[in-house]
């Protein structure tokens, strides 16, 4: 396939800059979307990662593309357990050709006929595995990411797009799933081809699972107990929800200077968050959390006193540990004492009977 330039298509990319742009008032259709949440396995993430480390040794980009093979389960959940880009044979070493101008997007070029060869050569192996999308290490949508994802209709007619951070640098998911959806202005402009974002999260087999444990094994601490586990878990889930909260306000700001157009979707998703808090001055919610913290201080109290009340048992039980083994260690000096006085004894009455055995000789030899 020759390189490609769009010159046609308009993108409209989340990240791209929109100060230049009038603002007006938006309305994505999203309500009839065939995804309503992607499972990212874990040997599609250590792929992309081995990909991405490969390419990136022997040449300067910075993202890499492949496709993701899976299948779609009940509830619109598509399950995404496979994919392909670098492959090794013994004899050469193929790669998935992509390449693009970094000073100019628009510029952009995939082999096709290798994306077809590759997944005829999957299919073989993995009959139920089915090209279901592509990806990309991103870290953000780019600006082309809309007629590369045209060129994937060929294999499905629903694409779906996973950015993947290779390198991440934020806490949460390294992923994020998106779909092509139809934006419809309420100015009356014509609709403009977009992405919305889809719920994503990585899910595992029991056999996924093992293999995962073993190649954590040597990063974990195994000093580390369940609670210091748990509270460090907690912590960073609590960093990941702060960014995400100065990123809603950033947005919101744009919003309200204009710099972004309103989004009636976007603004809906944030009414339901805010209508989730609870109202810190109603006396049923101040009394229920009074009750709460009470509870949980009572429980940091006994705890306290238990510790307390175990360590006072394990020192009294120390102090008559060590005055029973005095009292052994003197027995036992009290019988070798005993034992070293009758053996003086002995010898003493032993040099006493020599003498007087040679005395009696000497008087004996006297009176001869």
């Amino acid at each position: 396939m020759a390189p490609y330039k769009e010159d046609e298509m308009k993108i409209d990319n989340v990240a791209k800059i929109v100060s230049t742009v009038k603002p007006h008032c938006v309305s994505s259709v999203h309500v009839n979307l065939h995804v309503s949440k992607v499972v990212v396995h874990p040997l599609v993430l250590l792929s992309v990662v081995d990909h991405f480390n490969r390419v990136s040794k022997t040449q300067n980009v910075k993202r890499v593309v492949g496709v993701l093979l899976g299948s779609m389960k009940p509830n619109k959940t598509l399950d995404i357990a496979n994919s392909f880009a670098d492959k090794s044979f013994p004899v050469f070493f193929f790669t998935f050709p992509f390449d693009e101008d970094e000073r100019d997007k628009k510029t952009w070029f995939l082999d096709m006929d290798y994306l077809e060869s590759m997944y005829g050569m999957f299919h073989k192996v993995a009959a139920r595995e089915r090209i279901v999308g592509w990806y990309h290490t991103g870290p953000k949508l780019c600006q082309n990411d809309i007629v590369i994802n045209e060129q994937l209709k060929r294999f499905t007619s629903n694409p779906v797009l996973v950015v993947i951070q290779a390198e991440p640098k934020d806490l949460g998911l390294p992923t994020e799933a998106y779909v092509e959806v139809q934006e419809v202005h309420d100015d009356g402009t014509p609709p403009i081809k977009t992405f919305e974002h889809v719920p994503s999260e990585i899910g595992a087999e029991e056999a996924e699972e093992v293999g995962v444990e073993h190649l954590l094994r040597d990063i974990k601490d195994q000093t580390a107990g369940t609670l210091s586990q748990r509270i460090t878990d907690q912590l960073m889930g609590l960093r990941g929800l702060h960014g995400q909260l100065l990123g809603l306000q950033c947005y919101l700001h744009e919003v309200a200077e204009g710099k972004l157009p309103i989004n009636h979707a976007v603004i809906y998703y944030i009414q339901e968050v805010l209508n989730l808090l609870p109202d810190v001055t109603s006396p049923q919610f101040v009394e229920a959390h009074n009750v709460q913290t009470n509870d949980q201080l009572m429980c940091v109290y006994m705890g306290s006193l238990v510790r307390t009340v175990i360590a006072l048992h394990n020192l009294i039980d120390n102090k008559l540990s060590l005055q029973k083994n005095e009292k052994a260690k003197e027995k036992v000096e009290g019988i070798a004492k005993k034992d070293e006085n009758k053996e003086e004894k002995k010898e003493n009455k032993e040099t006493k009977d020599s003498k007087e055995d040679d005395k009696e000789k000497e008087e004996k030899d006297i009176k001869k």
